[in-house]
Formats: C-alpha cells, structure tokens, sequence
C-alpha cells in the first residue's frame, strides 16, 4: 500500500486541535510518538539535572586543579632559582652596606674628603658639615657646605677622587664661578651616609610608632 503524503498533510490541516475526539490515525500517532519519547527525555533530565550540575562543576574544579598544580610545579623547579636570587641580593646588600662608615668612621671620611681636595691643590673656603643629620630607614645623611678655590682641572679631579673614596660620597648643587684673582670658584653640598647601629634604629622605629598612634 503506498503512502499518500498529501492526503496525511489535508487530514493535518483539518484537523482541530482543541478536540482530541475528532483527532484522525495520523494525528493521533503523531502525538502518542511524542508522548512516548518526549515524557522518557524530560524525566531523564528532570532526574539528572543535578548530577549533569555536579559534573560540571567537578569540571571546572579539575580545570582549576590542574592549573594550580602547575603553577606550584613551576615554584618549586624555581625555588633553588629564588634561593639563589635572594642569597646574590643579600651579597649585594652586603657589600653596599660595607660602603657605608658607622659613627665612629665618620670623623675619618670628613678628614678624607678633606685630604682629597688638600691633594689637588685646591683651597677650602667653607667645610661645614650640617649640625644635625638627617634619618632615613636605616641610614643618616650628613650634608656638608664645601666651597673651594683652584683651577679647573684641579676641581675635576678632586669630584673624581671623592667618587673614588671606599666610603659612597656624593656631590650636589655644584656651581663654579670666577674668583677676582683669575682662580675659579666651586661651592658644592658633598653628602655623606652612614648607617645606624641596632639601637639607633629601634629607637627611630619607636619614635615613628609613637607618631603613628597620635
């Protein structure tokens, strides 16, 4: 028996919707068919849905899992790195600290800069160091009021050999005139550092927690 598709689709088209009674065989198999797959479908996944969530959630839980494995992977293959790192900073830290005197040192270093321009023929007008130092986290700044009298190769290499000295000497607010006698002129601010000792420091740390608190 052949299937006659046009007169399936008249009986669908005649067909009224609101009243099953007068429903045609096509109609009728069509709607059973989706009951019979479409109730199965919904309860598998009214009953599942739960799961479905929980499995996709243990999804992205592996996915962060595995990320942060390899990020701790990647630390640990580093931490001899690191180590390393940090041994060569605490040297450097080390060895830039050495460059800094300690109290009783500084009387020493301003005799040093002091011979360093005495050696290049060069006059001092003005050696004033600051009366009071000025703190930092773990170290003083001392400015010193330097003006001196000479020739121009002679103020050259007397900046030179205060870059030169062991201890770090620094020169600022340099300016170089004429003297009336042909000689040149050089006013400067040469700073000095130094470190505070373990007292000196708690002490600065006391006094800024104290201003912390007012």
């Amino acid at each position: 028996m052949a299937f006659n598709f046009n007169s399936v689709a008249d009986e669908f088209r005649r067909t009224n919707w609101r009243d099953a009674g007068t429903w045609g065989a096509a109609p009728k198999a069509v709607v059973l068919l989706a009951i019979l797959v479409g109730v199965p479908v919904a309860g598998f996944f009214a009953f599942n849905q739960g799961q479905i969530e929980e499995l996709e959630a243990g999804q992205h839980k592996e996915v962060k899992l595995k990320e942060e494995y390899v990020n701790k992977k990647r630390q640990a293959v580093n931490l001899d790195l690191h180590r390393q790192q940090l041994r060569d900073i605490d040297a450097q830290f080390g060895a830039l600290l050495k460059q800094l005197p300690n109290k009783s040192q500084m009387d020493a270093l301003l005799v040093d800069i002091n011979q360093a321009g005495l050696g290049r023929g060069l006059q001092f007008e003005l050696f004033k160091p600051a009366a009071a130092e000025l703190r930092r986290d773990f170290y003083a700044e001392l400015p010193i009021d330097v003006k001196v009298t000479g020739n121009y190769h002679d103020m050259g290499a007397f900046a030179s050999d205060v870059g030169q000295l062991s201890r770090i000497v620094t020169l600022k607010d340099v300016s170089i005139a004429t003297a009336k006698d042909g000689n040149l002129t050089m006013d400067a601010i040469a700073r000095t550092f130094r470190y505070l000792d373990d007292d000196e420091i708690a002490a600065q740390r006391k006094a800024a927690h104290k201003g912390a608190k007012k």
